[in-house]
């Protein structure tokens, strides 16, 4: 890469437990001769003790020091490179500062945020400073939502070469995965869920399946998300509600509307978990339903927010990663066109799909 500014990426939240695994996977595989990659943190001595987990014995890597509560420190920060990956969450609390100051300073940003009303405020507050300094402001970066976007892309893609016809339906469905799930993570589900409980705007947002649309008052053919256990035939299956649903469906239809409808507006985008045929499949896919309902019913209280806490992996932990068996994950996207014409595809991968 090529720029008068200092940086290609900043890795901002370095520390941090996600931070940590995408700084050790730029050293391993970007040096500075090939990327000019910083760690960005406001601690200088865990940046400085960050070195010795991603491998940089040399300190090579240069460090820079801001604060998401400052933003004159995160103004000076963008101004020196190209792109931010964030990995700071809850992003509602950490985040708006940064993405305001990439907006107006022409930074691109990147991120792995899944808090869809903060996405929405965002959008609405700096879209236009983006456009206008040309800042690509990318949220859901993470496996939320890139399986979704990019496989209904590949997906429509593979149809139109087949038919000459791009799908009308495509239905996601988990098939397997094996992850964990981080602090950052838990603590912004329950940061989504406090305000779906406190503001009407928030809980109005998380029903409209359209509200990460240009213009969420748009309505087309899509009208929530799966709370219940059903019968899937095209994966030939029950399946579960997929507790990722709610925000990957609207980054997807959010594409489809920023390319001005390509797939049409009757365009319908959905994601279920699959379990499998027959009784196991029918109780496995029960007690998934039962379980997100459960974590959403104690989510709406503070009581139940603060248990949720307790149990939950706190800020900055993770999951115990083993990179002799990082674990996988197996998705399959079916689709018809409108004409009836089928076609399917399989998104896999082989490490934790959070990490």
């Amino acid at each position: 890469m090529s720029d008068s500014r200092e940086f290609d990426v900043i890795v901002w939240g370095a520390t941090g437990f996600t931070g940590k695994w995408v700084a050790r996977y730029l050293h391993d595989h970007y040096p500075q001769d090939k990327l000019l990659w910083a760690l960005g943190g406001r601690n200088a001595d865990k940046l400085a003790m960050l070195r010795e987990f991603i491998g940089d014995r040399k300190a090579i890597v240069p460090t820079v020091l801001a604060d998401s509560n400052d933003e004159a420190s995160l103004t000076c920060m963008v101004a020196r490179t190209r792109v931010i990956i964030s990995t700071v969450g809850p992003y509602a609390h950490h985040g708006s500062l940064l993405v305001k100051a990439c907006a107006n300073a022409g930074t691109d940003y990147v991120d792995l945020c899944g808090e869809v009303p903060w996405m929405r405020q965002m959008i609405d507050a700096h879209e236009t400073a983006a456009q206008s300094s040309g800042a690509r402001i990318v949220h859901s970066c993470g496996f939320d939502s890139i399986p979704s976007d990019m496989g209904n892309y590949y997906i429509q893609k593979q149809a139109y070469k087949k038919f000459k016809s791009y799908l009308q339906t495509v239905q996601f469905a988990l098939i397997k995965a094996k992850g964990g799930l981080s602090g950052g993570t838990a603590h912004s589900m329950l940061n989504v869920l406090e305000q779906v409980t406190k503001d009407k705007t928030v809980r109005q947002l998380m029903t409209n399946p359209y509200s990460l649309n240009p213009d969420p008052t748009f309505k087309g053919v899509d009208r929530g998300e799966q709370i219940t256990a059903k019968y899937n035939r095209d994966f030939a299956s029950w399946t579960a509600p997929f507790v990722m649903s709610a925000i990957n469906t609207r980054v997807v239809r959010r594409s489809n509307a920023l390319l001005d409808f390509r797939y049409g507006e009757d365009f319908s985008y959905t994601e279920t978990m699959a379990t499998s045929r027959g009784l196991i499949g029918f109780t496995a896919a029960t007690s998934i339903a039962s379980a997100v309902a459960a974590f959403g019913l104690a989510g709406i209280t503070s009581a139940g927010r603060k248990l949720l806490g307790l149990m939950l992996p706190s800020q900055g932990k993770g999951p115990k990663v083993d990179l002799q068996d990082p674990g996988y994950y197996i998705i399959e996207l079916h689709g018809a066109t409108r004409a009836g014409e089928k076609i399917h595809v399989r998104v896999s991968g082989d490490a934790d799909p959070g990490y």
